[in-house]
């Protein structure tokens, strides 16, 4: 069932000064299972994740979404070691439980979050307790780690426990092709890890339950029905790998 979610903008994290969004769900016990959820390749976007968030939230989850900037010098790799500290350093003060952080993205945020996965050392030796990528691609450098996820799961998997990664993708995306989550879903199954695929009718703005629109130059909430149906499946899988049960089963395994 879904619950009251309230909505703190604007927080302060790390020493770049980047802001971040909270989305606390109200009434379920505490400490929740947190998401860190990166957007993708526009610089502090963090706005654009907010519908997608606020859903999430709405299953229990909180969600923690900052801006960052893949612009960078860097790729935004500074951005985004600093979001991961402040949330694993706050998330209890903020009302969540810092034994269960499920790492999250979306577009290049998705390579982000399971490069982090697949290469810890790459990103201060942290694992998160899952992974969740959405329309993400993954053959070419992550900005979390300077590597390319498909090539660290080939060369670290014997090495590393297998945690968790949940995948999600639009079948209709010309952004990023749903092939890319497919190659990283079967070579996942391969090397023996637990990984889920859910595909849903939408496009690369849709499974974030919005649309890209030409004359802001920005994905904008969207009440389109396979906006809605993409974006409640994405927030459930988000409700799924944090470990609460969502409203529907229709994870594709």
């Amino acid at each position: 069932m879904a619950t009251e979610v309230v909505v703190r903008s604007g927080l302060g994290y790390g020493p770049s000064g980047k802001l971040l969004d909270l989305y606390q769900p109200v009434g379920v016990p505490e400490p929740a299972p947190a998401v860190l959820l990166w957007h993708g390749q526009g610089p502090d976007e963090r706005d654009v994740l907010g519908t997608v968030a606020r859903a999430a939230a709405a299953r229990g989850v909180l969600v923690l979404v900052p801006d960052w900037r893949p612009d960078a010098p860097d790729d935004g790799r500074t951005h985004l070691e600093e979001s991961a500290d402040f949330v694993r350093r706050n998330v209890a003060d903020l009302g969540g439980d810092p034994e269960r952080i499920v790492l999250a993205g979306w577009s290049r945020g998705a390579k982000a979050a399971v490069g982090v996965a697949l290469n810890p050392e790459g990103f201060d030796n942290w694992r998160p307790r899952a992974v969740v990528g959405i329309a993400g691609a993954y053959v070419t450098a992550a900005p979390s780690t300077g590597t390319v996820p498909l090539e660290d799961l080939r060369q670290n998997s014997d090495s590393l426990a297998p945690l968790p990664v949940w995948l999600v993708h639009g079948t209709t995306d010309p952004v990023v092709d749903v092939e890319r989550s497919r190659e990283l879903h079967t070579a996942l199954v391969e090397h023996g890890w637990p990984a889920s695929l859910d595909e849903v009718a939408t496009d690369h703005a849709g499974v974030i339950m919005t649309e890209f629109v030409p004359e802001r130059q920005r994905c904008l909430p969207s009440t389109a029905d396979h906006a809605v149906e993409a974006g409640s499946l994405t927030a459930d899988v988000l409700a799924r790998a944090a470990g609460l049960a969502a409203s529907r089963e229709n994870r594709r395994p």
